[in-house]
């Protein structure tokens, strides 16, 4: 029963950084998923895969793993450097393409 803190990456379905600000806990999976013969689906019945808690810092989810004595790894992501750029910066001549067939 091991758990991962670890700060969400952004979605790769929008640009802005919405719920990637707060700290998740999350419990590893203990066993493998099954799956179903019969329909092809993927079930388990380890039911701690289900929880995921959400926290202001990090300090804070270590401190809940730490309360409940539950074994813990913290996953630091790199910080992501924001490259400032404009939409004119699609029409500079040195990037434009050679559109003639």
């Amino acid at each position: 029963m091991r758990a991962r803190i670890y700060l969400p990456p952004k979605s790769a379905m929008q640009s802005g950084l919405a719920r990637t600000h707060r700290w998740l806990f999350e419990y590893e999976p203990e066993r493998q998923k099954i799956r179903d013969p019969l329909m092809g689906w993927t079930g388990s019945d380890d039911m701690r895969q289900q929880i995921k808690l959400s926290f202001e810092t990090c300090e804070a989810a270590i401190a809940y793993a730490e309360a409940h004595n539950i074994p813990y790894d913290v996953e630091i992501s790199p910080a992501h450097v924001k490259k400032p750029k404009a939409y004119a910066d699609n029409f500079r001549a040195d990037r434009k393409q050679n559109w003639t067939h």
